[in-house]
């Protein structure tokens, strides 16, 4: 449920930036299932466990001895998910071993892919029709690790997604971007992703257009928090101004959140890098100031986004970030390594005895002391290391 890497938010706009900005009105209502009042206002049901038996220990799939990967995430400490350039790859047993679990007829689409990885068994796949681009492509679907996938037909090609349970989930698709602007529509599902709604769209050539998630500003993260509350969060190229938007009507409109920024971020360009929510209260905030020195400020909530308190420290570059509980933080820059079990009020910084430097693509932690990275080497081969000793000690799984 981690954010997608930020290759693949570049990687979006890129392939945006080639594609029909927008469709006439008359080609629009020709993929558009229309949402009733009333099914924009249905309540989803709240996510429960699953009374289902447990997955193989050994599954049913070809084993990948060296994965190039360009994207992981670990969902504890022997469960995990990861993308590479030409496959989707599960693993049961901490990233040492893992398994081809592609669905059956697409490959070599890595960089193409839009994943979501929700737990063991579920995980959704969108592949865009570049064909059909953006208003056109194929989402597959498992809810047993990857054994087995179904596929649907979207009304969208690709575009940010998260699901808060296995039957209910939004999509943010990408409708095109140029000139520091950017076209979305919010795309809602009730039933696992067989069918899609459209709740928003700030694109003016659709009939319905709002202007309350502004087109303006590039939109790089989108995080549902429940049926009605959803946060997005990107950049706008003007020093001083947050991109951070609202919704507490499940999508159909947006208010934007103001932050309490550092005294010298007012002539900076700011970004929301990140949104992440570890439960329906405690959520923490990525924003990265570019200047001279970039750094990264991070802010926390305890009310579930009613109010936010940047935390005390400010970190020098870029970096990455993950949030394993309310208490556990990692944060990865400069080839150190910032660890908090107190919701930030106070990191440990840490050395690790392999000098990844800027070589990371990726990081997952399932807890503070237990963490994968991605690095590549000289001869750009991606690497998979492990730590389970908070960052200290690391072993390469993969070489």
């Amino acid at each position: 449920m981690k954010r997608l890497s930020s290759f693949f938010f570049l990687l979006s706009l890129l392939l945006s930036a080639c594609a029909p900005a927008s469709q006439t009105p008359e080609e629009q209502q020709a993929i558009e299932p229309v949402a009733t009042a009333e099914e924009s206002q249905a309540a989803p049901q709240s996510a429960t466990a699953s009374e289902e038996p447990p997955l193989p220990l050994e599954p049913n799939a070809a084993l990948i001895d060296t994965p190039a990967i360009i994207n992981i995430e670990m969902l504890d400490e022997v469960n995990g998910w990861a993308v590479t350039e030409e496959n989707i790859i599960r693993t049961n047993d901490g990233g040492v071993t893992w398994y081809d679990v592609t669905p059956g007829n697409f490959a070599d689409a890595g960089y193409l892919i839009y994943p979501e990885f929700f737990s063991a068994r579920w995980a959704w796949v969108q592949f865009p029709d570049m064909n059909n681009y953006p208003n056109g492509g194929t989402l597959y679907r498992t809810s047993d690790g990857g054994t087995t996938w179904e596929s649907f037909v979207t009304p969208f090609s690709g575009g940010i997604f998260h699901f808060i349970d296995e039957e209910n989930g939004w999509m943010m698709a990408d409708l095109g971007v140029g000139a520091g602007s950017m076209a979305v529509s919010i795309f809602q599902t009730s039933d696992g992703g067989e069918t899609w709604n459209r709740v928003y769209t700030n694109d003016p050539n659709i009939e319905g257009a709002g202007e309350s998630l502004p087109l303006g500003g590039i939109k790089g993260t989108l995080l549902p928090l429940d049926a009605q509350t959803m946060w997005v969060g990107g950049v706008v190229y003007a020093p001083g101004t947050v991109y951070l938007f609202r919704s507490e009507d499940g999508g159909e409109t947006w208010t934007q959140i103001k932050l309490s920024l550092p005294t010298d971020a007012a002539e900076s360009e700011l970004s929301v890098e990140d949104i992440r929510f570890v439960s329906s209260t405690h959520g923490v905030i990525k924003l990265r100031i570019t200047s001279d020195t970039p750094q990264v400020v991070l802010y926390a909530t305890e009310d579930g986004g009613n109010t936010w308190s940047r935390l005390p420290t400010i970190f020098e570059g870029a970096g990455y970030l993950d949030i394993p509980s309310a208490s556990e933080m990692i944060f990865y820059t400069g080839d150190q390594f910032h660890v908090t079990t107190d919701a930030g009020l106070t990191f440990t910084t840490i050395t690790p005895d392999v000098k990844f430097g800027d070589s990371v693509i990726d990081i997952s932690f399932a807890n503070s002391t237990t963490g994968w990275v991605v690095t590549f080497n000289e001869s750009n081969k991606r690497i998979l290391y492990k730590t389970t000793d908070g960052g200290v000690s690391w072993t390469a799984l993969t070489q």
